[in-house]
């Protein structure tokens, strides 16, 4: 059965691309847990708000693995809290514990629902969230006094494809994300109860109450021609990419994504060697007074 949450989208369905992005992204982001968890007390309290495949957790709990950890999953689709649980708990070892809850972000009941956290981290779950301040709001509430609250969002877009692909126009991963982002605006206005949030994340922060607030950016770079994974993950990206471009994009341009992904065609993505992976995350933070 779909799973849908607020922006209408199954992830449960999209699993096997979450998958593989957080194996790309891994490394990177292996530092950016580090400096994350840098200072934390002996066996701390994680939460992973809206932990999708669990990929972040992963790092923590290996991180963790000499002093132990609580480890708690949220999310509010059971099939990625299952993906999530069986991931971490291979990583955790014995001195971690790793838990779930299926929860939705937005519930303003949310925070008697877990423990208080000496790090609460929440990536790229809430710009998909009706009111994202409300959303900032709460997970300021889950850390305990003193806490770390982060969060991804934002940062620079993913490109993976030369500019001339030697079919079709010229530019087509341009004209692929500008329509992302109509289709991005589309969806947040449709979420039911919607509110605008016309400033930055670090002022989401601040107004959240949390001190200390900074942000650092991670580059995530594969140069081509990349493993058989990178070339995989990028055919699953464009055919998302297109599907959510829907009548934004041209049609020649449709015709022309429908030969990227076709593994019989001369031009198919999947057999092409200079495809690389290359954006940044941005991770804002704050510690709660």
């Amino acid at each position: 059965m779909a799973v849908h949450t607020h922006d209408d989208i199954d992830w449960a369905d999209r699993l096997r691309s979450l998958r593989m992005a957080e194996a790309l992204d891994a490394e990177p982001m292996r530092e950016a847990a580090r400096r994350l968890l840098k200072g934390m007390p002996d066996g701390p309290t994680i939460l992973d708000v809206g932990c999708g495949a669990g990929g972040m957790s992963v790092l923590f709990a290996e991180e963790l693995a000499s002093v132990g950890a609580r480890i708690v999953l949220v999310d509010a689709t059971e099939q990625l809290l299952v993906e999530a649980h069986r991931v971490v708990r291979a990583a955790a070892g014995d001195r971690a514990t790793v838990e779930t809850v299926h929860a939705d972000v937005a519930d303003d009941a949310l925070a008697a629902k877990l423990p208080p956290a000496d790090l609460v981290w929440a990536s790229r779950v809430v710009h998909h969230l009706p009111d994202q301040q409300a959303a900032i709001d709460t997970l300021a509430r889950l850390a305990r006094p003193g806490g770390l609250v982060a969060i991804s969002e934002g940062g620079l877009d993913f490109n993976c494809l030369p500019w001339d692909l030697g079919i079709g126009r010229p530019g087509l991963e341009d004209r692929l994300l500008a329509a992302r982002g109509e289709w991005f605006a589309e969806m947040r206005a449709g979420i039911p109860g919607s509110v605008p949030m016309p400033y930055g994340w670090n002022i989401a922060l601040q107004r959240a109450d949390l001190t200390d607030v900074d942000s650092f950016g991670v580059l995530i770079h594969h140069p081509a021609p990349g493993p058989e994974l990178l070339r995989e993950f990028i055919v699953e990206r464009l055919t998302w990419l297109s599907e959510v471009a829907g009548d934004r994009l041209a049609d020649d341009d449709h015709e022309t994504v429908a030969a990227l992904m076709d593994p019989a065609n001369p031009a198919f993505l999947g057999a092409r060697q200079d495809l690389f992976l290359q954006g940044a995350k941005t991770i804002h933070r704050g510690r709660r007074s």
